[in-house]
């Protein structure tokens, strides 16, 4: 069998397994709503058993990147999606809180196969392809909007324990499918030594692997608190039915997953770079505009006083979350273009900070827009806090860059694609 042709299967087995882990990985969005009125659990209560797949999630993608990189990404890939198979099936017989909190703990594991994924296409990949597969890869977010268009007829003509039945036996399918269609990355594997734990984190010493990490804190975690944060936000700002506020929240889910593969495709042919100042550029602009408050004016007339008002309005509103769903999408892209281009043997330990730090900010940004709405009595505060975050990567970016090319190329005229390749081991910055 050809080498494209076994790469490209790959590519798609991977695709689709990831869709299916990401749609276990956000379930509580659907079904959480019924199991709070089943169990009369309290607000607390149901906000950790939402938050906890998402944590726990987040958390394992540091360790599983590791163990992709010294036991192989299929080997780890398809043993995670067998563990979170089992833990979601638990959820059908759990009849306590804490059977639900364990369950939601072990099922959370399905959100950390993103960087194992990683890892497995960056060993069967040639670098100059990594960017489109790994954005084509990275589409398989789209498991969230599955997972709202689809549980909820099911939930409805079934029941929520049919839901987690049906995902579980999804995630055990996808993985037998997985195992029987794609080929262990050996050909790699067996000219690797296999690095110690100690080797693997090495790289979590450079400050860059810290800026990737706030990078995708912001395109990723910004992507999963929004997709969190936006039904609620239609229904109390815009008065709009739930069932309208989950389609126009699913159209940003939509476009900030389905153009990632646009952004590999860029990344490949423009550069990583390039796109990355594209996508936090537009995201600035796009969050300053989201984060204007409805606002009432008053000018003092000659006979009158005048009042005008400025708001955004929901066509609008939502015309401007896509545009920034897809430039979260392109970034998302190139930041995990960056990883294999600069640190080719610790795909898995980088790929799985970066990832940790990115399914953190999914956990701490919807808290964090609830405080700001508590503190600060202002519906756009939550796109105040996004704006100032990516104004803070996009000048820390442009800083990092300027200084790699001013103190180890003053040579050169215009940036360039990762110049500092040539002395990647001596990089910090």
């Amino acid at each position: 069998m050809s080498t494209q042709v076994s790469q490209n299967r790959a590519l798609f087995m991977s695709t689709l397994a990831f869709t299916v882990s990401f749609a276990v990985w956000t379930i509580f969005s659907i079904i959480g709503v019924q199991i709070k009125e089943d169990l009369m659990l309290t607000e607390t209560q149901f906000s950790i058993l939402v938050g906890l797949p998402i944590l726990t999630g987040s958390l394992v993608r540091l360790i599983l990147g590791i163990w992709a990189d010294q036991f192989g990404a299929r080997f780890i890939f398809v043993s995670t999606m067998f563990v979170s198979a089992a833990f979601t099936w638990l959820l059908t017989i759990a009849s306590s809180y804490e059977v639900m909190l364990l369950a939601a703990l072990g099922l959370g594991v399905a959100g950390g196969t993103f960087v194992v994924g990683i890892s497995y296409l960056a060993k069967i990949f040639p670098s100059n392809k990594q960017g489109t597969a790994l954005g084509v890869f990275g589409m398989g977010n789209v498991g969230a909007a599955v997972t709202k268009f689809v549980a909820p007829m099911v939930m409805v003509a079934y029941g929520w324990h049919t839901v987690a039945q049906v995902w579980a036996v999804a995630l055990v399918v996808s993985a037998v499918l997985f195992l029987m269609f794609t080929e262990n990355e050996k050909e790699s594997l067996k000219n690797e030594k296999r690095l110690s734990f100690m080797e693997s984190i090495e790289p979590l010493k450079k400050l860059q692997v810290w800026r990737f990490s706030l990078y995708y804190f912001f395109v990723f975690g910004g992507f999963v608190a929004l997709a969190l944060w936006l039904p609620h936000y239609y229904v109390d700002v815009y008065n709009v039915d739930i069932k309208v506020a989950g389609m126009l929240a699913a159209s940003f889910s939509l476009s900030a997953s389905l153009f990632r593969a646009a952004g590999g495709y860029l990344s490949d042919k423009y550069g990583a770079r390039s796109v990355m100042y594209w996508a936090f550029g537009v995201s600035v602009v796009c969050c300053f505009l989201l984060s204007y408050p409805s606002t009432v004016y008053t000018i003092q007339g000659v006979k009158s006083d005048i009042e005008f008002s400025l708001s955004m309005g929901v066509i609008p509103f939502t015309v401007l979350l896509f545009i920034l769903g897809f430039v979260m999408s392109l970034g998302k892209a190139a930041i995990y273009k960056h990883i294999p281009i600069y640190y080719p043997n610790h795909v898995g330990s980088v790929a799985g900070i970066v990832g940790l730090v990115g399914g953190l900010g999914g956990f701490v940004l919807p808290i964090m827009f609830g405080l700001m709405n508590d503190y600060l009595n202002v519906w756009t505060s939550c796109f105040m806090l996004l704006f100032v975050l990516v104004s803070i990567a996009l000048i820390w970016m442009t800083v990092a860059i300027r200084r790699m090319e001013k103190e180890k190329y003053p040579v050169l005229k215009e940036p360039q694609d990762f110049p500092e390749m040539a002395n990647m081991n001596k990089l910090e910055g």
